[in-house]
């Protein structure tokens, strides 16, 4: 088996045996991975490579925000919200090639990745 299928099967393998939390951790470290590499590239000039990023960030924020119980907790909605707001920023951000507005929506969710991270390594 080749480097990339190793690669691969492994990423398969730690999606699919990672616990609820740990896939959540997961999602939030793409999603700023991506919005770091989409401002990269904006400022760059790379189009491209800036609309991809930027599109996966927002499948990924439609995703956080279909999956969640707006009626577990009472600060669900609320996070609703934001993912409904950064989702829009994100749209807007790739259509005008903003850097400053992927930034800002990084510096929104990453207190959020940090503090879920934080919640389930309280919970093991």
């Amino acid at each position: 088996m080749s480097a990339p299928n190793l690669r691969d099967r492994y990423l398969q393998d730690s999606i699919s045996t990672a616990s609820p939390a740990k896939l959540l951790i997961m999602l939030y470290d793409r999603l700023i991975l991506d919005l770091m590499q989409g401002e990269e590239a904006i400022r760059g000039k790379d189009r491209s490579v800036a609309n991809d990023k930027l599109t996966h960030a927002q499948e990924i924020v439609l995703e956080l925000r279909v999956t969640l119980d707006v009626n577990a907790w009472d600060g669900a909605p609320g996070l609703a919200s934001l993912y409904g707001f950064v989702l829009t920023e994100l749209i807007g951000a790739n259509i005008r090639q903003d850097a400053d507005r992927v930034a800002g929506c990084r510096d929104l969710l990453e207190p959020l990745r940090d503090a879920w991270r934080e919640a389930a390594s309280a919970s093991t």
